[in-house]
């Protein structure tokens, strides 16, 4: 396991700071503690975590991240390794990283909770690959998969 000064840093943005980022900011705490560090922070930050996607986070993995996460403005964000766009759009020419990302993810708010939940698994696929690129293997035995 890496220490945290040689654990990379990763952020992801969005733009309002309150859904896709927030659960890809919660899955990597839940599944990579100790593998990479994790942050969320938007161009334009709600004032709240979205409610289905709190739901949809506690449900799969057990954890309230309406508890642990807040929206955060970029200004929020330390330096960081790695950048992670949504696929909102959202430029961050203001937070520097040697590796940018875009993935690209629809924004499942307004939809049915089948959305979150596709958004959700779809992020820790991403993760899992991200996880094994920028900070070793994967963490074994640890799937936070809840059955079907």
């Amino acid at each position: 396991m890496m220490d945290e000064k040689t654990m990379p840093k990763v952020a992801f943005v969005c733009v309002r700071n309150t859904c896709r980022s927030q659960m890809a900011e919660a899955i990597a705490h839940i599944r990579f503690p100790g593998v990479i560090e994790a942050f969320s922070a938007g161009t334009e930050p709600d004032r709240e975590v979205d409610p289905i996607a709190a739901d949809v986070i506690e449900e799969i993995y057990g954890v309230d991240m309406r508890k642990l996460q807040h929206p955060k403005p970029l200004s929020s964000l330390p330096r960081v390794d790695v950048v992670v766009t949504m696929g909102c759009g959202a430029s961050c020419p203001s937070v520097p990283a040697k590796i940018r990302l875009d993935w690209g993810l629809e924004d499942p708010m307004g939809g049915p909770h089948d959305a979150y939940v596709a958004c959700a698994r779809l992020i820790e696929e991403k993760l899992d690959l991200l996880a094994s690129e920028v900070g070793g293997q994967a963490a074994d035995g640890v799937s936070g998969r809840a059955s079907a």
